[in-house]
């Protein structure tokens, strides 16, 4: 069974005018998979990402995490759904600047009631796994962005998630660090089998995933497997941006280091 289903999900948003997000986009995701989501600007990537969150709730159709239907939940079920089976990855890494980044990492866990010693040897684990154990006593203004996206990568895998959410993992960081984050995101997809879906408007960045849907004007699109060399999956998800154009930005110029 996927890990996740999206069966024929609407998402309408009622206002002045009614605005359709999201149309009948039905969707499975395997264990395991690292999935990335493209299509241009508003046509409906973070709607879906939100819905799949349990943060927004589709109109019509339905949801299923692990065989679980959210729609179904209480609030506080489905906030011990996103806790303990998500992870979430921001584009602005979402720390609190009050705290240590190991303050940080060990937020889900603490609402989550663990004891002191497996906090600690999860820490300990990631800190040395993502390159962060001299930094655990810092603050997030004292650190670079690309150790900061890693602090946040740190905190959505804690809580051992099903699924880890990343909504433009790479948004803010420059090219050098960017790969450093994918790197490291297909890193824990290959060694820990995480599944990830992964939102992102860079053809770099997909071209790290193991298949890219494309949706338009909120509906399916198309959707392509990476091959063996990232070189020609790279080229065919510029050969598809280019077919679904409408603010992908001007793709003649990029080139995969």
């Amino acid at each position: 069974m996927p890990i996740l289903e999206v069966k024929d999900v609407t998402k309408v948003y009622e206002g002045k005018v009614t605005h359709r997000a999201i149309s009948q986009l039905s969707l499975d995701v395997e264990k395991g998979e690292f999935l990335a989501i493209m299509g241009p600007s508003g046509s409906g990537k973070t709607t879906l990402l939100n819905m799949i969150s349990t943060i927004d709730a589709p109109t019509a159709g339905e949801i299923m995490i692990e065989g679980i239907r959210p729609a179904t939940l209480t609030k506080m079920e489905l906030a011990h759904l996103r806790r303990r089976k998500l992870g979430f990855i921001f584009q602005d890494f979402h720390l609190l600047q009050m705290l240590t980044l190991e303050e940080n990492i060990i937020v889900p866990l603490t609402l989550d009631h663990y004891d002191v010693d497996e906090m600690q040897k999860r820490v300990t684990a990631l800190a040395n796994s993502l390159g962060l154990t001299d930094l655990l006593t810092k603050r997030p203004n004292e650190i670079s962005g690309g150790q900061a996206q890693r602090t946040a990568i740190a905190r959505a895998l804690i809580h051992r998630p099903s699924i880890i959410l990343a909504d433009e993992p790479t948004g803010n960081l420059d090219s050098h660090m960017s790969r450093e984050v994918l790197e490291l995101l297909s890193n824990i997809n290959q060694t820990q089998q995480a599944t990830i879906i992964m939102v992102t408007h860079d053809p770099i960045a997909a071209s790290y995933c193991d298949r890219v849907l494309f949706i338009k004007d909120g509906q399916f699109f198309n959707e392509i497997y990476k091959d063996e060399r990232r070189q020609t999956f790279f080229q065919r998800i510029l050969n598809v941006l280019s077919l679904l154009g409408g603010g992908v930005g001007d793709l003649s110029s990029i080139r995969l280091s």
